[in-house]
């Protein structure tokens, strides 16, 4: 019994250092888009900018391509070139799905590994589905997707907005390099 006091003291004390460590905690609006027709949606999407993480790091040039599986769920095809477009081809094929459709159609969850998903919210879709902003339930992730290599500035510059009024930094973007349009 002693020691079961103990073990419970110490689990007790841990876990009171660790949620008063927690000095600011940044909130986003991760509200997700209401309607998606996951038809139009598919196909190939040009990254244009993202949150920094060590998937995707060093890698231009970046495309994610949807497709349906013959299962139901979607094949996703994450693609790019090491430090410079002319650099080593990267490809990682995962899959996605769309866990409550009618209740959260913006809401999917992605596996590159296994049985292992993330979370991948549609947070802003353009009205034409030229253009898209992607989170998850966490702060950490972030990016903006085109169906062109680039953007207009104009475009660029609500899509920005539209992160920022959620309570994204966007200061943090990394502004992926591709080849132009031919």
């Amino acid at each position: 019994m002693r020691k079961l006091l103990v073990i419970l003291s110490v689990v007790t004390a841990f876990s009171g250092l660790n949620t008063g460590c927690k000095t600011t905690q940044t909130t986003v609006d991760t509200t997700t888009i209401n309607e998606l027709d996951l038809d139009r949606y598919l196909g190939k999407w040009y990254e244009i900018a993202r949150y920094d993480h060590s998937f995707e790091r060093d890698l231009v040039g970046v495309t994610a391509t949807y497709s349906y599986r013959d299962d139901g769920k979607i094949k996703v095809v994450n693609a790019g070139f090491k430090n410079s477009l002319d650099g080593k081809y990267n490809e990682a094929i995962g899959k996605a799905k769309q866990p409550n459709p009618e209740k959260a159609p913006g809401k999917l969850k992605v596996s590159f590994f296994w049985i292992f998903y993330a979370d991948y919210f549609i947070l802003e879709l353009d009205e034409d589905y030229q253009w898209v902003l992607i989170g998850s339930s966490s702060d950490k992730y972030l990016w903006i997707l085109s169906r062109t290599p680039q953007l207009e500035k104009e475009t660029l510059n609500d899509i920005l907005s539209k992160a920022e009024e959620r309570g994204y930094n966007t200061s943090k973007l990394i502004w992926v390099e591709q080849k132009t349009q031919i």
